[in-house]
């Protein structure tokens, strides 16, 4: 195939987010300097993001037969590249400069981020289980470096060695399962394979088999219940930074290739993998819920919970009409910028790094009369995250609902609902030790006047735009129906 300035056009995210990790390489070689590294990679990321709008123009566009640019991507392509520019701005609070700092080589997390954001980006624009893979694991192994990037501490080093075992293993069950639905419809790419299967009306056993393993093996990444053992040992181990980008880059990408992949070939959600869904809908949801209500650390809580969101996700997945793709948009949407501040505070908590993170409950206690605005943003998070009126998380749970309810999904509604009860009782356990009397113990702190820097900016913006979307929703629907799956 030639190659027109049409394709280039649509491909600029990708190529500039590419070009960017050249240039951090060479700056980095020629010299190190941690402001530096950190201004280009701010800089790519937003030419990057910018570049989407003239993408948007050209879509949709079949670019390779690997990659498809349509509106569809373009909307997770600015997800991810929203949730990695906060991410880089939390990394540069969290590293810290001169003697108070990260003791290691810092650039190098820019870099290894700045990757696994490009395989996200290939990830969310695939149409081919080729480009599915090497977007999946262009993803994942950079991230392997990112969580076990704090190598004094022992927590990071096991975080790093569980998740690239498991994440290995979760690798090897999709492409065993991508080798199974080749053999059985003769292609690998998703229109090919949707058509295949929709000929013979329901999968073949084979199929089905294939598309059961691929679930596993994007399963484990999403971490949903029973492949969830990682994920509280990972996020707890990880500099929280990089906890952040797992939660919110990495898994949207994901997501968004399995709506794909689901949406492209309506047999491919129906039968048996429809009631596997399910099951692993209600398990998820309900263990997610149930393990956070124990935890008194702050990380492997969001850990917990993101268990159960993801389980709320696959509902929509379930419904697969209707308002299903506006839903799982809008949702993924609300728990990205969530996700960020609540991770967000805890990095600037945690900053200028000495020894582990801030994550223990404790340490947030009386947080308020120490610095008011921070416990505000963490109120707000939490809030949301609870899925209360006036905040973004429950116009993306709205949806989630009315998806169910649309499809009659009673079974998975039920557990949506008690999921939430029991939820609502861990966020508000957060924010009561956030306004009980401060005890004289104190060993973690926030930085004097944090919100003068690029890192308390992005917090506060973050809050009032999770304030703003509960209250005003209309911009993020309207943004969300145009990036339908038809592009």
């Amino acid at each position: 195939m030639e190659f027109t300035i049409q394709h280039f056009i649509a491909l600029a995210p990708l190529l500039i987010t590419s070009l960017t990790i050249i240039v951090v390489m060479l700056a980095i070689a020629w010299r190190r300097n941690h402001s530096q590294t950190f201004l280009i990679s701010v800089a790519g990321l937003n030419l990057a993001l910018l570049s989407i709008l003239p993408a948007l123009k050209v879509a949709p566009l079949a670019v390779t037969p690997l990659l498809q640019i349509d509106s569809f991507a373009c909307l997770y392509m600015a997800l991810i590249l929203v949730a990695t520019l906060a991410c880089v701005t939390l990394a540069h609070a969290y590293l810290g400069d001169g003697g108070t700092g990260y003791p290691g080589n810092r650039e190098e997390l820019y870099l290894l981020i700045l990757m696994a954001a490009a395989g996200g980006l290939v990830l969310v624009s695939a149409q081919h289980l080729a480009g599915l893979f090497i977007g999946l694991e262009l993803l994942s192994v950079p991230v392997y470096g990112l969580v076990a990037y704090a190598f004094f501490n022992k927590r990071s080093l096991e975080a790093g060695i569980k998740y690239m075992v498991l994440s290995a293993a979760g690798s090897a069950f999709l492409l065993f399962g991508m080798a199974l639905l080749y053999a059985d419809s003769g292609s690998l790419s998703f229109v090919g394979i949707g058509q295949a299967l929709a000929a013979t009306g329901l999968p073949s056993s084979l199929a089905q088999l294939g598309l059961g393993m691929m679930l596993i093996g994007l399963a484990f990444k999403l971490s949903l219940v029973p492949f969830h053992l990682w994920t509280p040992d990972v996020y707890e181990g990880a500099p929280a930074p990089v906890a952040a980008f797992l939660a919110t880059a990495s898994k949207v990408a994901v997501f968004a290739v399995m709506v794909r992949l689901f949406q492209i070939s309506p047999a491919a959600s129906s039968g048996v993998l429809s009631d596997v869904l399910t099951v692993i809908a209600i398990a998820s949801i309900l263990f997610g819920n149930l393990l956070a209500l124990t935890q008194s650390n702050l990380k492997r809580l969001l850990g917990y919970s993101s268990i159960a969101h993801f389980g709320y996700l696959l509902i929509a997945l379930v419904a697969s009409k209707g308002l299903a793709v506006e839903a799982i948009g809008v949702y993924l949407v609300t728990y990205v910028i969530t996700s960020l501040g609540a991770f967000g505070v805890i990095t600037l908590m945690s900053s200028p790094y000495n020894g582990r993170d801030a994550d223990a409950l404790y340490e947030y206690r009386g947080l308020f009369w120490r610095r008011p605005y921070l416990t505000a943003v963490l109120t707000v998070m939490m809030l949301s995250l609870a899925g209360i009126p006036l905040t973004a998380g429950f116009i993306g749970k709205f949806y989630i609902i009315a998806t169910g309810v649309e499809s009659h999904q009673w079974w998975l509604v039920g557990s949506l609902v008690l999921g939430s009860a029991i939820g609502v009782f861990y966020y508000l356990r957060v924010m009561v030790t956030l306004y009980l009397i401060e005890p004289n113990l104190r060993r973690h702190d926030a930085q004097l006047h944090w919100e003068q820097k690029a890192g308390g900016v992005m917090l506060l913006a973050i809050a009032l735009v999770a304030f703003f979307l509960g209250v005003y929703p209309q911009p993020l629907l309207t943004l969300v129906q145009q990036a339908g799956l038809a592009g």
